[in-house]
């Protein structure tokens, strides 16, 4: 009963094939050295093993060096009607038509594991794609689809699906010149499931300087990346309000420290203003994958109002058209700050108020 008890057990477990990175395929769609990608080295934080949604802040990486996944040679390889037989079983993993496949690859959005992935990897042997389970070492190059699976990886061109296994149960197997990389550990495997809906963008870390994030529109290469972190406002969507926790320390402590008039909100006691956090805590969280970023809030009305009226232009457009200058009077602002009749309207101050200059109210109209 025990012996068939544990041969029972046994027979649950998934074979993996271990994939290193920069390990050439024994049987790959096309050949490794053909300029299709590169791998890189990345290094950083594992985290807990089981599913990731595709959508998740800082699952992948990516690098302001382009270079890892050449799409159009992969474009050019699947059209070439030496490759005729390869391109329809390619297709027919990716389940698309042969037809559609630049349209396909298109929408494929490069980045780099950051985490040892599994997948449904394939070869190619005697005219088929093969399916096989993998495991990907942290550092492949692979095109992910807009719902943040990979769908192929970039030094051989081999079509990618999504691991059916169970990840708690697997026998990783190291061979065939894939030797076990010094930061394996089983229990921190990853296996990547659908985003709920389709992404127009991806977080990513930048793995060159992990202190930044790279905002990724899915189907580019690159070449579109905007940077955020600590004192980078590039992911801003147009039409919000600044978020305070998004802004440099320097920019933050300036906007604070304006005086106010005392009618005004105590910027110190205002409940929604964080300070802000480290590069490291909120490279990521500021900046979600969906196109609305999920750590912004609201900014109170007064604050940002007060400060961004009459404090001199400033270079960030994000932050002198969040709010129109009516809210505080002109008389608010510093001795030093800018001419009340560069700064703002005429028409934001009453008639009947007292002149700010020495000039009678009729001169000013």
């Amino acid at each position: 009963m025990l012996i068939l008890s544990g041969c029972t057990q046994s027979d649950r477990l998934t074979v993996v094939k271990a994939v290193a990175a920069g390990v050439p395929a024994l049987d790959p769609f096309f050949d490794e050295k053909s300029g299709l990608g590169v791998d890189a080295e990345v290094r950083g934080e594992r985290p807990r093993g089981g599913l990731q949604q595709g959508n998740t802040p800082g699952l992948y990486g990516g690098s302001r060096k382009q270079g890892a996944c050449d799409v159009d040679r992969l474009k050019e390889f699947l059209n070439d009607p030496k490759n005729r037989q390869k391109a329809r079983e390619w297709a027919r993993v990716v389940e698309i038509s042969p037809d559609a496949i630049d349209e396909y690859v298109d929408r494929l959005t490069p980045v780099l594991l950051r985490h040892d992935t599994l997948v449904q990897n394939h070869d190619y042997k005697k005219g088929r794609a093969v399916a096989y389970d993998a495991l990907l070492e942290a550092g492949i190059a692979v095109l992910v689809n807009d719902q943040g699976l990979p769908a192929v990886k970039c030094s051989c061109g081999n079509p990618l699906r999504t691991f059916q296994g169970d990840t708690d149960k697997i026998s990783v197997r190291f061979e065939d010149g894939n030797k076990k990389w010094p930061s394996f550990r089983e229990e921190s495997v990853v296996s990547v499931e659908p985003s709920p809906t389709k992404l127009d963008r991806l977080a990513l870390v930048d793995v060159d300087d992990t202190d930044k994030g790279l905002d990724r529109p899915v189907g580019t290469d690159g070449s579109e990346d905007r940077t955020f972190g600590a004192g980078d406002e590039a992911t801003e969507e147009p039409g919000t309000s600044p978020d305070p926790g998004s802004t440099s320390p320097t920019e933050t402590s300036t906007d604070t420290a304006t005086p106010s008039d005392p009618t005004e909100t105590d910027p110190a006691e205002t409940e929604p203003v964080e300070p802000p956090t480290s590069p490291a805590d909120r490279r990521l969280t500021d900046t979600p994958s969906p196109p609305t970023p999920t750590g912004t809030k609201p900014a109170e009305p007064s604050t940002p109002t007060s400060t961004d009226s009459t404090s001199p232009p400033s270079d960030d457009p994000s932050r002198t058209s969040s709010s129109p200058p009516t809210s505080d009077p002109v008389t608010s602002e510093p001795v030093t700050s800018a001419p009340v009749t560069s700064s703002a309207p005429v028409t934001s101050e009453p008639a009947t108020d007292a002149p700010v200059s020495g000039d009678p109210a009729p001169s000013a109209v």
